[in-house]
């Protein structure tokens, strides 16, 4: 059986924690869908196809990849690709608070599983919000990104 999992997220825009926790993943699966997260009522840096094109071309090399956009939910999105699993990174106790709660309610909602991978060392203070906040303020934020993103 192959094993399918999702990590998902707004990836607005795509971090160099997020990076890390796609090739970590890539060792527990056969396929790795990475789910561009859409939300009507959420202002975004970048459209959802600016974010999809960017990370489809961050991974063009590694067939085991594909980037999809979604509007619904995750567990829907996951079962609508044959997905066994939701990977989910955590920064923090928050983070994991969040997680854990949201991995109930999905396991209770259609038994997907949901594997958390922790921050990397160094990684742990790195996010989409703290990016945007500094590429505002006309901060170069290059090292936060991963390397040969087109952001």
């Amino acid at each position: 059986m192959k094993r399918t999992g999702i990590f998902v997220g707004s990836f607005d825009p795509f971090t160099i924690g997020h990076d890390s926790v796609v090739r970590r993943a890539l060792a527990l699966f056969d396929h790795l869908v990475i789910g561009v997260g859409v939300n009507q009522n959420k202002r975004y840096m970048l459209t959802a196809d600016e974010r999809v094109d960017a990370i489809r071309s961050l991974y063009r090399d590694e067939p085991r990849i594909s980037v999809e956009q979604y509007s619904d939910l995750t567990v829907d999105f996951a079962k609508r690709l044959g997905a066994q699993f939701v990977v989910k990174g955590v920064r923090s106790v928050r983070d994991f608070e969040f997680e854990r709660e949201q991995a109930d309610i999905n396991r209770r909602l259609t038994g997907i599983e949901t594997i958390v991978l922790f921050a990397e060392p160094g990684l742990d203070s790195i996010s989409s919000t703290v990016v945007r906040e500094l590429t505002h303020f006309g901060h170069d934020c290059r090292s936060f990104l991963p390397k040969g993103a087109e952001f």
